[in-house]
């Protein structure tokens, strides 16, 4: 039976290319590598990214540094001198704060002073921190002033390193409990003087003299609203202790 051909694709000869093959129409050569596909600007092919061998190694500066040194400072003083204040004025973070609602029952008994306006009171303490920098992390106990609190004072003190003595320039003899006990814990501590209204009822000298604290005791005027005067009075208050670390380490 003969075969049956497409009249218009013409007979290949025997052993040649079939007529009506995609090579034959197109061109393409028997056992030739496909075409390479005709894109101007085509993008470079995907690679992944190399996987770092320890992921949580920072290469370019080595291992993690070491977390800061936390020291415990203790802000102490009478009732009503701006400890809360001045917690609340360093602190890095929202302040822990333990004030309840000053009630008639204090009238007579907790008195803030003329100028304040204080309607709370601390009951137990206050708690703040700040990073000094990489290596060295404060943190901050606020005391209660009231005598009656005064026996959560020895617990709150323990492991702290040093203490501002917050004063009112006004009514002195709210601080004298703070500074006897700090003297008879053998606690480095620093007088600050808050300048409540942008000033002092007495000058620095005469407050030296009546809460008769010797001249190695430092002396400083801070406002407990301005943080950076906070500031500088927690710095001179770890220059203390430091001080006293190595006169120590020395002996």
């Amino acid at each position: 039976m003969d075969s049956v051909r497409s009249p218009e694709w013409p007979v290949a000869p025997l052993g040649g290319l079939a007529a009506n093959s995609a090579s034959a129409r197109y061109g393409q050569p028997v056992g030739g590598p496909p075409p390479a596909p005709q894109h101007p600007s085509a993008p470079p092919a995907y690679r992944p990214p190399a996987a770092s061998a320890t992921p949580t190694e920072d290469t370019r500066t080595g291992p993690p540094a070491a977390p800061p040194i936390p020291v415990k400072l203790l802000i102490a003083g009478g009732f009503g001198v701006g400890k809360t204040t001045t917690v609340g004025a360093i602190s890095e973070i929202a302040p822990l704060t333990t004030e309840a609602e000053m009630t008639s029952a204090g009238i007579g008994v907790d008195d803030p002073g003329a100028r304040s306006g204080k309607t709370t009171t601390t009951v137990a303490m206050d708690f703040g921190c700040v990073t000094i920098d990489r290596s060295l992390k404060l943190y901050l106990f606020g005391t209660p002033g009231q005598d009656r609190f005064g026996f959560m004072w020895d617990d709150l003190a323990r492991g702290a390193l040093g203490a501002l003595v917050v004063v009112d320039s006004s009514r002195l003899d709210d601080c004298y409990p703070a500074i006897d006990f700090f003297e008879r814990a053998g606690l480095p501590f620093v007088v600050g003087v808050n300048t409540f209204d942008g000033r002092l009822t007495h000058e620095l000298g005469a407050i030296r003299w009546a809460l008769a604290i010797g001249d190695h005791v430092p002396l400083v005027q801070f406002d407990a609203r301005e943080r950076l005067s906070v500031r500088d009075a927690l710095l001179v208050v770890l220059d203390r202790a430091l001080d006293r670390a190595v006169r120590e380490k020395g002996a």
